[in-house]
């Protein structure tokens, strides 16, 4: 998967195929913190138990983003590195309920 990410965020990397999505969200063009405010937006319009794939660039909003759905009591499901894009990461999360 991703060599340089954290064990937190690496104990959700998986190696099967990614959950299936109930909506995507593309936040690479962002920056934070509204990389986050966008993916918490995104959540606050989802039923609990769905599931959000979130398209954002390494760095800070790698980061950023895991650490605060956590926090924020959803599940960070998978999380892969694009091998068509270099530096974009997509996550998958389910929210929490």
């Amino acid at each position: 998967m991703l060599d340089d990410i954290s064990d937190d965020r690496a104990t959700a990397a998986t190696t099967g195929p990614p959950p299936n999505a109930d909506r995507r969200l593309d936040i690479t063009g962002q920056i934070c913190p509204m990389t986050f405010v966008r993916t918490k937006l995104a959540l606050e319009t989802m039923a609990p138990g769905e599931v959000l794939e979130v398209r954002l660039r390494q760095g800070e909003p790698l980061d950023n983003v895991p650490r605060s759905v956590r926090e924020m009591g959803h599940e960070l499901l998978a999380i892969e590195a694009e091998t068509a894009a270099a530096g974009i990461v997509r996550l998958w999360i389910r929210l929490k309920g």
